[in-house]
Formats: C-alpha cells, sequence, structure tokens
C-alpha cells in the first residue's frame, strides 16, 4: 500500500509510539486521525503532524467505550471518506507483585490494552472488508512473548493481542477476504512515558529495562507493515535474539528475564509510593513521544546482553557435547 494520501487511524497518539506513529505516518503524506484521552496532549499531536505536511484530526476517545470507538471511525470516514489502516496503540500497565497488585487495576489494564483493541477491530473491520482491502496494525510487545515478573496483567494482555490477531488472520482467510491485512508488532522496551505514567503497587521506583531503543523505530515498522503487511515483527534486535531464544531454551530465558527486571526495571535504591498512574485519569500536560529513557544506564545494557550471549554459548555448547 502506499502511504501518500491514505487516511490512517491511531489510538493511543498523545504520547509514546502512538504519536511517533501519527507522525511518521503524516511525513509520508497521509491523512491522520488521533484519538487518546488527553485532548491537550492530543491536539498539540495534531499540530505536530500538520507541521509535517499532514492533514489531521483529533478525536478524543477512551478505547474501553465500544461507542466511542464506533464514533472515532465514523468521525474518520466523515472527515476522510475511508480508513485504509487502523493502528490499535493504546496502552496502560501496572507493576506489582502478582497478589498485591489490587484487581481494579488490573480489569483496568485489561480493558483498555485487550478491550481496547478488540473495539478498535470491530469498528475498523467492517470498512475495510467493505473496500476490500486495508490493513489492522496492534501493537503488542515482546513481553507477550517473554513474560515478565512484577507485571502480569500487562503481559496478559500483550499475549492476548498476538491470538487476537492470529484469529482474526484465520477468520479473514475463510471469508476470502484477502485484501484485509491484520499485523501484529512486538516491540522491545521503548523510550516512552508509560513507565512514568503506569500504576506501580511494587514500593520501588519503575524504570526503562535496557536496552531502550527510540519510539521512532517502533513508528517506522508500523508504517513498514502498512506498505508491506506481515504476521508478527519484532522491533529491536535484543527483543528479536530475546524471542528467539525463548524458543531454544524457555526456561532459561524466563529465569534470565525475572533476574533482569528484579536488576533493572525496578529500582533498589529509590522507593515510590503505590499509586494508580495514569489508569483512570489521564495524564496531564501536553504529552510527549519520549520518556527520556533512550541512551541511559549503557554499563548495565552491556552486562545483561553479555550475561545472554553467554548463556547461549554455555547452552549451545551443552547441546553439542550431548550429540
Amino acid at each position: 500500500m502506499r502511504v501518500k494520501d491514505k487516511v490512517i487511524v491511531v489510538t493511543g497518539a498523545s504520547s509514546g509510539i502512538g504519536r511517533a506513529t501519527a507522525r511518521a505516518f503524516a511525513a509520508r503524506g497521509a491523512a491522520v486521525v488521533l484519538a487518546a484521552r488527553r485532548e491537550e496532549a492530543l491536539a498539540q499531536a495534531r499540530r505536530e503532524c500538520e507541521a509535517v505536511g499532514g492533514a489531521a484530526l483529533d478525536v478524543p476517545t477512551d478505547v474501553t467505550d465500544d461507542q466511542a470507538v464506533k464514533e472515532l471511525a465514523r468521525r474518520a470516514v466523515d472527515r476522510f471518506g475511508r480508513i485504509d489502516a487502523w493502528v490499535n496503540c493504546a496502552a496502560v500497565s501496572a507493576f506489582g507483585p502478582f497478589s498485591e497488585v489490587p484487581l481494579e487495576d488490573v480489569r483496568r489494564v485489561l480493558e483498555v490494552n485487550v478491550m481496547g483493541y478488540v473495539h478498535g477491530a470491530r469498528a475498523a473491520l467492517p470498512y475495510l472488508r467493505d473496500q476490500g482491502r486495508g490493513v489492522l496494525v496492534n501493537v503488542s510487545s515482546v513481553a507477550g512473548v517473554v513474560a515478565q515478573p512484577y507485571t502480569s496483567a500487562y503481559c496478559m494482555t500483550k499475549a492476548a493481542i498476538r491470538s487476537l490477531g492470529a484469529s482474526l488472520r484465520q477468520e479473514l482467510h475463510l471469508e476470502g477476504c484477502r485484501g484485509v491485512k491484520v499485523c501484529t508488532v512486538l516491540p522491545g522496551t521503548i523510550d516512552t512515558p508509560i513507565f512514568q505514567h503506569a500504576a506501580n503497587h511494587s514500593g520501588r521506583e519503575v524504570r526503562a529495562m535496557p536496552p531502550v531503543y527510540a519510539p521512532e523505530r517502533v513508528a517506522r515498522t508500523i508504517v513498514d507493515v502498512v506498505r508491506w503487511p506481515r504476521r508478527e515483527v519484532v522491533t529491536g534486535p535484543t527483543a528479536r535474539n530475546l524471542a528467539l531464544q525463548s524458543k531454544m531454551t524457555p526456561g532459561l530465558t524466563e529465569r534470565l528475564m525475572a533476574v533482569q527486571v528484579d536488576r533493572t526495571h525496578l529500582s533498589r535504591t529509590h522507593p515510590a509510593p503505590a499509586a494508580s498512574g495514569n489508569l483512570y485519569e489521564p495524564a496531564t500536560g501536553p504529552g510527549s513521544v519520549d520518556g527520556g529513557w533512550h541512551g541511559a544506564r549503557k554499563t548495565l545494557v552491556r552486562r545483561a546482553l553479555t550475561a545472554a550471549a553467554l548463556a547461549g554459548a554455555v547452552v549451545y555448547v551443552r547441546r553439542r557435547a550431548l550429540r
């Protein structure tokens, strides 16, 4: 699909990957429809898209509201005549031991990250089917492949998003709807404000777990899968290596992930009070693409990569020896 002059709807467009994605499409001449809860941040994101040459419409939307998401689709079609691609990108997170995160916070993460995508897909697919073409992109995470401790609700949702994409692809195949594609993007750790905005019941300050990649990297991947649709794409070399390692040595990968999260994702020196973050109310202010994490803690990155490489080498040598 050519991106120029296409109509792209992006949820979660007020910050992070969603905002970077909207800007990337606008810079390539697409018309973008931006959706999120934060009106001020959404308006600023729209202005950024217009500044790089794209037509833009901002529609304040809570993706947990099915009718609001249907209205988002209707307004996109009313303004631009069609929908060529829909990017589900809205997400929230909660940190803390499984038994200590309040159940209402768990439910809210599931509502936003899973039902928000369900609502987006149900709003977009009728238009794409009627046209006989189009792309639905669901942004998951490598955490949907290799789960992490202290963020079980988020990991569950990201695994569910992968399953949603696979199921939709199969239904479209059985319908003979070959022109409508469903793609899943699985980023590694990305420099977005989600870590500052997350609910936190761990008692420890949340940090972005290294290595950290720029949101624009994921935005480029999303633009690429709209142009050349693929089933699943993992973004970031470390995330790709992690996904591959999980297939070869799942038990070892889980243990390494547990240690990595405990050492680098949650601070050992900075305590944090319990808070619900942006689960129920959006953060204030104009928002931003990045969270200020990129390039930090390079020593820890090198150590983590070295440890993973050594672990993989040990497993390989042992397997060779047993042959």
